[in-house]
């Protein structure tokens, strides 16, 4: 089946659904139908001809979910113009280095953002627009401010009750022109911001449409970083172009927030990493049936139904009670909460995906998916194992198809290493196939971490911070229950005794802290006697600290 642009969809969608609700904060704030969606897709478009922005140019969001977030990809897509997805978690530093790595003309922020950064030290931009309000508040002339707001008044002015519906146009011959730039990290270094075209973005939703299907008055929650593909793409890309009304979580996901939010906006999918759905579990299920006599009765043939059922009653109340699609995806999920999952036949699936792929590789739905495997390759997608015995022997898993990225931008060695001579793209992970083509991860040979919210964690980054302090020789940065914690073998010789060295280490690790966001910092720094064990190149065994 020939994959369809997401502005087909959307249009399409638009049509039948012109005045029924689309999207709208958890608080209550920017509610949008699809006509009021149009209408501001369109104004800001206006806006941006009127400022000089081409199609072409990039244009950076940097902002905590939202609808206006949402609203503002759409229009820079539509005007053909590239996004540049930036977390907004980053450092004021590392937000003014991917804006001026981009080469971004303007740039969309939010409050967070707003408060923290130095606009006057990012002179490419022309100008800056508050996410919350649509207003342009920084420019380097004052004359664009001017424009922006003329072109603003003049829209209501010749559309006071909003756009027709046979107004809309958006653009769908532009598959292999770039769309979006979205950077995994914030580094200073040689940042990577993967490249994603049309046609990369346009197939993840026409794939999800057809293997996800919604149904009518169906809700979704987004809550997983929107700057990040995973959340972006199936929290709000493919639910808008599918009628699926959005709710956008603008707050931090804590467990009694996320369980407060589903019960207010009843999903029908919910997206997670393992570590929150593993704490789930951890903390409501297994306190009682890991009790000795619940284990006897948790296999005992009758009663165990009973009891299971029971379990999945209150799992699914807490998810709203709606749910029919739980999908888990960015790392492995724990043998033992699988189980469990499976015992009280949750509607539960792990994918696998990166953003280099926009970013689904392989999914199943829960009704055919088999345990401890990421699915199957999506349609439009192949997987070859680097190994002699793909399906016996572990080997990189290697992949092409629709999805895989153009490359990273303004970076070809990181891209050249990224791709073989005949064309796959290294993913880096390791894994085996079945005969049925259901992919089994192995282990990861990247070491980055993934945050509780789905955030990517660089502990490369944080050990090159670390390493510059007083007193700390090398360190190893690894994710432990949740934790970002550092191992580090001190400068013994340094002068101080152990437990001032620990002082000093706790000194620095408040200071690190200061340099890093949230979902990054370090909770603990561990001593460790010797140094750590490397490899012949010098390269520190990573795989044996944990």
């Amino acid at each position: 089946m020939e994959t369809k642009h997401y502005f087909s969809y959307l249009q399409a969608t638009m049509q039948k659904h012109w005045d029924d609700a689309c999207m709208v904060n958890l608080d209550g704030t920017s509610p949008y139908t699809y006509r009021t969606l149009a209408t501001a897709i369109a104004r800001l478009d206006a806006q941006f001809e009127a400022i000089g922005i081409k199609p072409g140019d990039k244009v950076a969001l940097a902002g905590i979910n939202s609808a206006n977030w949402g609203m503002s990809f759409l229009a820079i897509t539509a005007y053909r113009a590239v996004a540049v997805s930036i977390l907004p978690d980053f450092t004021a530093e590392d937000i003014a280095n991917l804006v001026a790595h981009s080469e971004a003309k303007l740039l969309l922020v939010g409050p967070n953002v707003r408060r923290k950064v130095d606009l006057d030290t990012m002179p490419g931009l022309i100008g800056t627009i508050f996410l919350d309000e649509l207003s342009m508040i920084h420019a380097k002339e004052e004359a664009t401010i001017t424009a922006f707001n003329e072109a603003g008044a003049a829209f209501d002015a010749a559309h006071p009750e909003g756009i027709a519906l046979e107004d809309i146009h958006y653009p769908t011959d532009n598959m292999d022109d770039l769309a979006l730039i979205n950077y995994t990290s914030g580094s200073t270094g040689n940042p990577k911001g993967v490249m994603l075209t049309y046609l990369n973005l346009s197939h993840n939703v026409h794939y999800a449409i057809y293997k996800i299907p919604h149904r009518e008055g169906d809700h979704v929650l987004s809550m997983l970083p929107i700057a990040h593909m995973f959340g972006l793409m199936f929290e709000f890309l493919y639910p808008i172009c599918e009628a699926t009304h959005i709710t956008f979580l603008t707050q931090q996901p804590t467990p009694t927030i996320l369980m407060k939010a589903f019960a207010e906006v009843k999903p029908y999918m919910i997206l997670t990493v393992p570590l929150v759905i593993e704490k789930i579990i951890r903390k409501s299920v297994f306190p009682v049936i890991k009790k000795p006599w619940m284990k006897v009765l948790w296999h005992t043939p009758g009663i165990k139904n009973v009891l299971r059922r029971k379990v999945n009653e209150k799992l699914m109340n807490a998810f709203g009670g709606n749910l029919r699609h739980l999908i888990i995806g960015g790392a492995a999920l724990n043998l033992d909460v699988e189980q469990c999952l499976r015992d009280i036949k949750l509607p539960y699936c792990v994918g696998y995906g990166m953003t280099e792929c926009a970013p689904l590789l392989s999914y199943s739905p829960w009704d055919v998916y088999r345990m401890h495997s990421c699915g199957q390759p999506i349609d439009g997608m192949e997987f070859r194992i680097d190994s002699s015995d793909q399906y016996n022997v572990d080997g990189e898993v290697q992949v092409r198809g629709f999805c895989v990225m153009k490359g990273y931008y303004k970076n070809p060695e990181a891209t050249k290493a990224t791709f073989t001579n005949d064309g796959w793209m290294r993913t880096g992970d390791l894994g085996v196939l079945d005969k049925d083509g259901f992919l089994y991860l192995r282990g990861r040979s990247k070491n980055m971490i993934l945050g509780a919210s789905g955030q990517n964690i660089y502990p490369e980054e944080i050990e090159d911070k670390l390493n510059a302090f007083h007193y700390v020789v090398e360190s190893v940065v690894i994710a432990r229950e949740g934790k970002i914690v550092a191992l580090v073998y001190p400068d013994y010789q340094g002068g101080l005794d152990k437990e001032q060295l620990r002082e000093r280490l706790e000194a620095n690790r408040r200071s690190l802290n200061h340099h890093l966001p949230q979902y990054s910092q370090v909770s603990a720094i561990e001593m460790v006697e010797t140094e750590f064990e490397k490899t012949p190149k010098k390269s520190i065994k990573r795989y044996l600290y944990k």
